[in-house]
């Protein structure tokens, strides 16, 4: 008879430890193509499970491709040796640099995996709905776990605790209040922006001032916030957090540190209205790298996005559970 790996007192669901069970041994090639698995009755008996816990367990395990069952035969093992691996990836958002993250992680898993893409917007809410539909329905929920919206209405720390150890990926922003083993490919945004800071310190000692534009309204991570204040601070600078470049007064002797594309261009059409030069009185850095910045001189911090993608598929498919921080680098130009 099939043996279960089931751990009586562990807090996983029994039903999943079942599920995770038989998949793991599938891939493991113990239990193959067209293999009996154990009757309702026989695991109920082995293991002294309620039989609704079985029948939960076996009805998952057909919806996601891996048994089918004969009318009055019992259930068998219907995925192969080659069997893809189902993944949930839900998104805060899609832009080109989310895109950039999902094509690389597509590509580093190849055939190997199905994926599925879900939006939630920073709404707590509708990841929590996200999750209901789709909990035990994949192998593993990649998710980026910034959310502004909603939190009254749901916790999402919660809602990620639910989905078990092995299967949660955590994506651009890990969650340290999660204790549990998990794999997590992140940016720290504090540390990032600070080191980035002060690895250009030789081309910020002509500024006395710092400008950091960050649009409340974008849904930006507070932390950008935290390690531009800890860089202006431990180097003596003059700064200001601003939500947009519309209405700025340009100040000789200031370098302002710009997210959005919108408040790039803004501020350089100023400059261009005056005698100021750019990458001497005023100076200019921008988030994420694109051609137009690249051809218009502009200094560049950013993460390695298709590191992350790349990264997350690789830690997946190895099974790993562990904590990486991703790439962050700067590219100098002209603009300071």
């Amino acid at each position: 008879m099939y043996k279960l790996q089931f751990k009586p007192f562990d807090k996983t669901p029994k039903y999943k430890q079942i599920v995770q069970s038989v998949i793991t041994d599938i891939e493991r090639g113990i239990l193959k193509k067209g293999d009996q698995l154990p009757s309702i009755s026989e695991l109920s008996s082995e293991y002294y499970l309620a039989r609704d816990t079985v029948e939960k367990a076996y009805r998952e395990l057909r919806e996601r491709g891996f048994s089918t069952s004969v009318q009055g035969k019992g259930y068998y093992v219907q995925a192969d040796d080659a069997v893809k691996l189902k993944v949930l990836l839900i998104f805060n958002k899609l832009s080109s640099y989310k895109k950039i993250i999902y094509y690389a992680f597509i590509k580093a898993l190849g055939e190997r995996a199905s994926v599925d893409l879900q939006i939630h917007h920073y709404n707590a809410r509708l990841f929590e709905e996200i999750i209901d539909k789709n909990l035990g329905k994949y192998n593993y929920y990649v998710v980026m776990p910034h959310f502004t919206q909603d939190l009254d209405k749901a916790d999402f720390r919660k809602v990620l605790e639910r989905i078990p150890n092995d299967e949660l990926v955590l994506l651009d922003k890990d969650i340290p209040e999660i204790k549990r083993e998990h794999l997590s490919v992140y940016q720290d945004f504090d540390k990032d922006i600070f080191g980035a800071l002060e690895g250009l310190q030789d081309l910020l000692a002509k500024y006395h001032r710092l400008v950091l534009v960050l649009p409340s309204d974008g849904n930006y991570p507070v932390e950008i916030a935290w390690g531009f204040r800890t860089f202006c601070i431990n180097y003596k600078k003059e700064f200001a957090v601003k939500e947009s470049a519309m209405n700025e007064v340009l100040q000789a002797g200031t370098a302002y540190v710009l997210v959005e594309i919108s408040d790039l261009a803004e501020l350089i059409k100023k400059v261009r209205q005056t005698s100021y030069l750019l990458g001497r009185e005023i100076g200019v850095i921008s988030f994420n790298e694109t051609t137009l910045k690249e051809v218009m001189g502009i200094t560049v911090i950013t993460t390695d996005f298709e590191a992350m993608g790349r990264t997350a598929a690789e830690k997946l498919l190895a099974k790993e559970h562990c904590k990486v921080k991703n790439p962050f680098y700067t590219i100098r130009r002209g603009s300071l």
